[in-house]
């Protein structure tokens, strides 16, 4: 296993993308997804329309960003009951999820 640093990237695409919804999505991740164990960074945030160069996905709405001590944080936070609450009270109004993890 690994000792370096785990970049959590995960672009979420909402079924209801509406300005409230949005908001709801970043709050639930600031509750439930803040604080575990080997955090490093961790922000939240919607995506930014202005950002519409031909390179820039559109498609997603609200975009997470955790970078972890090293895998095994990483892994302890998958199983974590906060954060499988977080995906249980929130995944209903998911369209898509996309998920980038990588050793930086």
């Amino acid at each position: 296993m690994s000792d370096k640093q785990v970049a959590h990237m995960v672009f979420f695409t909402l079924s209801d993308s509406s300005v409230e919804a949005v908001q709801d999505l970043i709050d639930a991740c600031d509750n439930y997804l803040t604080g575990h164990v080997g955090t490093v960074y961790y922000s939240v945030g919607a995506r930014g329309p202005e950002f519409a160069r031909e390179v820039n996905n559109q498609s997603y709405h609200v975009g997470l960003h955790v970078v972890f001590e090293n895998k095994a944080a990483h892994d302890q936070y998958q199983t974590h009951e906060r954060h499988l609450a977080f995906i249980a009270e929130n995944k209903d109004n998911w369209a898509a999820v996309d998920i980038f993890d990588t050793y930086v």
